[in-house]
């Protein structure tokens, strides 16, 4: 064990400048708290309870330091009064809480980097002994209650906790490692967390009128989050009851009922997916991969990389063509250098291709780490006529992507928008045509808006909005954008009603919540006359753009198959109004099914679907932000099948980095879901994206047994 233990305290120098780095910041802390007349004489030691949810106490020093704190608070009548310490003492406790902290830093960074544990950055010893306890196969729930399950012995750990408490380990069964203070029973969840929006009478009600009739998935059998939950049920007018009893109280093993943890999983549940149908993977590349000039960045590191994903039987590799890029300059000049070496790189290891027409910004959104504007030559154009950009209601311009409004409108040299992107798309063809000719390019997805999607810019970063913010219209009665505000108009008059030229001026702003808002609230104006009229035009635009671009695509690229990205908007999912998809421009409250005209758009081009957030999961979202009623799983499926009642390939990627076996298997659940009677599935999944931490030997492990088992490959080590 000790030799175990002085493996993994070895670090770098790297590690031990971070390790410094962290220790004189948490000195520099400490210092200007005790100028302020703080004392961290009761600090907690290394193998301690932080906040009350600790698993073992180191109990001798901590007397010592209420009997220290004692003496020194009875310098005058009622204690009111303290004796200072002297400064050599003060010195001394500094440096003992230094030595302290650097070994805790080395032994982490240890763990991290030989044992591949997953710490975050200010772990202590709790999440070091869950960690250790859930590779043991023990159940750890989430108040950090620790016990072995009732078939498995884990001599391993019971080895560790006895070394931790100074204690022979024995051979009888492990004692149950609790909190010292008694599990506190959960409070019974608002109706923030039920999953029930106010309005309705039952989640019964809820339920049926959210589905839309479409086929609902049997829960995951790998879903931890739920598994370690308590048992619920359904009570009076739809509230959902928990049962309050812990599972493991304060004590030992003996306070524990075996009923009560014997439906607890011992280990992570699979599916065995061999003899499934294929599904290829491809795996995004950095957006950063060709920069501003239009040069290939690292050839050689990439190389390699390509090498490794070759080896481990990736189909491809997804890359993106920046509009902003190869038409940097002047109109109708593109520099498709860069892409043309990548492009060879990736054909001489016999990879497959897919491209993205990216006629987007990047930068200012979560996980953009380069910035790539739109071309120069547009954005002077912006400057003297900024109404060909989305404007919010303070009137700021939103450069991300052109507006819907000048896709018809000659405003760009002479050519609307729609001919710009059309002459883009044409140029590629011409450029690669011996790359389509032998299906080497597989796919080609075309941008729609912001961040590829069809969708409004309505919850940009750069201008405030955080997530769960329900965004804002991006067509209002403040707005300065003439050429949305003349079709807005033109259809208000069509309707007869030209009072209704304006977007809804009680619509919150980026960050409001559905409940602040007269609009979006339980009974709002969204369901109103005016409310569905506005509601109506608005998604009807998202759609006509949609159209337009993707049919000038099909001329462009005939005979290639061509995808289009929706985005995935599912905070407020499961609340009667839906509002932040209601600004993004999906049409899709709880009455409504607003993604079918999508369909049918896609389907009448022959363009296939992509969706993204195939690994988030709803009790996760439930418990990072309960508040924002968020249902990730909800509306994957209800999109999926819009798509697929339509006939549409549906192809699928991950939303969020994607590296431990629970994320991959929720993305495999997603990609060919368990108990379709009609065996449906993806028709190809991305990975994003490549980077150094995916080619580190654990993940990259990992990675290429998700890859197998994508490709309907039988795995050694399933767990059943």
């Amino acid at each position: 064990m000790a030799t175990d233990m002085q493996r993994l305290i070895g670090t770098s120098e790297d590690d031990d400048e971070e390790i410094e780095m962290d220790v004189k910041e948490e000195d520099d802390e400490d210092g200007d708290e005790e100028e302020n007349g703080g004392d961290h004489g009761n600090a907690s030691e290394m193998v301690g309870i932080d906040g009350g949810n600790g698993l073992v106490t180191a109990g001798g020093d901590n007397s010592f330091q209420q009997q220290q704190q004692f003496q020194e608070q009875v310098g005058t009548p009622g204690g009111s009064a303290r004796r200072c310490r002297p400064l050599e003492e003060k010195e001394r406790t500094k440096l003992r809480e230094r030595r302290r902290r650097a070994i805790t830093a080395k032994i982490l960074a240890g763990l991290r980097r030989h044992g591949n544990y997953n710490l975050r950055v200010r772990a202590d010893i709790n999440d070091v002994i869950a960690a250790l306890a859930r590779e043991a196969g023990w159940v750890v729930l989430p108040d950090g209650t620790t016990f072995p399950p009732r078939s498995q012995k884990t001599p391993k750990l019971d080895l560790f906790f006895s070394t931790l408490q100074g204690q022979r380990p024995t051979g009888g069964n492990s004692a149950v490692v609790t909190p010292s203070s008694p599990v506190p029973s959960q409070p019974t969840p608002s109706a923030s967390i039920r999953g029930v929006a106010s309005g309705y009478r039952s989640s019964l009600e809820y339920n049926t009128c959210q589905t839309k009739g479409v086929f609902m998935p049997t829960p995951s059998p790998y879903d931890l989050s739920s598994s370690s939950r308590s048992q619920t049920s359904m009570v009076g007018d739809g509230e959902l009851q928990r049962d309050n009893q812990p599972l493991v109280g304060s004590g030992s093993m003996d306070t524990v009922h075996e009923k009560q943890i014997i439906d607890l999983p011992c280990r992570l549940s699979e599916r065995d997916l061999a003899g499934t149908p294929y599904v290829p993977v491809y795996v995004m590349l950095p957006l950063g991969v060709i920069n501003i000039k239009c040069e290939l960045v690292d050839p050689d590191g990439l190389l390699k990389q390509l090498k490794v994903l070759k080896s481990i039987n990736v189909d491809g590799v997804t890359v993106n063509c920046w509009w902003g890029i190869v038409e940097a300059h002047a109109p109708q000049e593109y520099n498709w250098n860069g892409y043309k070496r990548l492009f060879q790189m990736v054909h001489e290891l016999k990879l497959k291709l897919q491209v993205v027409m990216s006629f987007h910004e990047c930068g200012g959104n979560f996980g953009d780490d380069v910035c790539i504007p739109l071309p120069h030559w547009v954005a002077e154009i912006g400057r003297t006529n900024p109404d060909i950009f989305f404007t919010d209601r303070e009137g700021r311009h939103n450069p991300e992507c052109l507006s819907w409004g000048v896709d018809k409108e000659r405003v760009l040299r002479g050519r609307t928008a729609l001919e710009v992107y059309f002459d883009f798309m044409r140029s590629f063809r011409v450029e690669f045509d011996e790359y389509f000719e032998d299906s080497f390019i597989s796919m080609i997805e075309v941008g729609l808006g912001p961040c590829g999607e069809l969708r409004y810019p309505s919850c940009p970063v750069k201008h405030g909005w955080r997530y769960p913010g329900v965004g804002e219209f991006q067509v209002i009665i403040f707005c300065y954008d003439q050429y949305m505000l003349k079709s807005l108009k033109k259809a208000a008059e069509a309707r007869g009603h030209s009072i209704w030229d304006r977007g809804p001026d009680n619509a919150g702003t980026y960050n409001s919540q559905p409940h602040e808002t007269g609009f979006f609230c339980d009974g709002g104006d969204y369901d109103g006359f005016y409310g569905r009229f506005f509601l109506n035009w608005y998604s009807k635009v998202l759609v006509d753009h949609g159209n337009g671009v993707l049919s000038l695509a099909k001329l462009a690229f005939e005979g290639s198959c061509i995808a289009a990205k929706l985005a995935n908007i599912y905070w407020w999912y499961k609340t009667a109004s839906h509002a932040a998809e209601l600004t993004a421009g999906y049409y899709n409250p709880c009455n409504r099914d607003g993604y079918v005209a999508i369909m049918e758009m896609l389907k009448s081009n022959g363009v296939s679907l992509n969706i993204a957030c195939a690994d988030l999961n709803t009790l996760n979202q439930l418990e990072v932000f309960p508040k924002a009623f968020a249902d990730p799983e909800g509306l994957v499926w209800q999109v999926l099948n819009a798509g697929w009642d339509l006939g549409l390939p549906v192809a699928g990627e991950n939303a969020l980095p994607c590296l431990n076996r629970v994320t991959y298997n929720k993305a495999l659940d997603s990609a060919k879901p368990m108990n379709d009677p009609d065996g449906r599935h993806f028709s190809s999944f991305t990975y994003l994206r490549l980077s150094p931490l995916l080619m580190e030997q654990q993940n990259l492990r990992e990675f290429e047994r998700f890859v197998k088992r994508m490709h309907g490959e039988a795995v050694l080590d399933l767990q059943v």
